[in-house]
């Protein structure tokens, strides 16, 4: 029976992708570090982007109303 890949803890996503940002922004970097940088941060960025999205879809299906559950979008805050 094959092993689960552990879930990556979003923090801990988040700290090494502005670790790596911060890196990038220095301008120290090689080329080829640049790009093995640039393609570590879009799969962090990805892995962020599913977990949050994950956590969005459990508050959808938490809101409780009229004691029954229902899914209701999250407000947006940012218009």
């Amino acid at each position: 029976m094959a092993a689960k890949k552990k879930a990556v803890d979003f923090e801990q996503s988040l700290q090494q992708l502005e670790a790596l940002v911060t890196e990038m922004e220095k301008g120290e970097l090689s080329l080829e570090d640049s790009l093995k940088a640039f393609e570590n941060g879009i799969q962090l960025t990805r892995e962020c982007q599913t977990r949050l999205a994950e956590a969005e879809q459990k508050v959808q299906l938490l809101v409780e109303q009229q004691g029954q559950l229902t899914s209701q979008p999250f407000a947006d805050d940012t218009l």
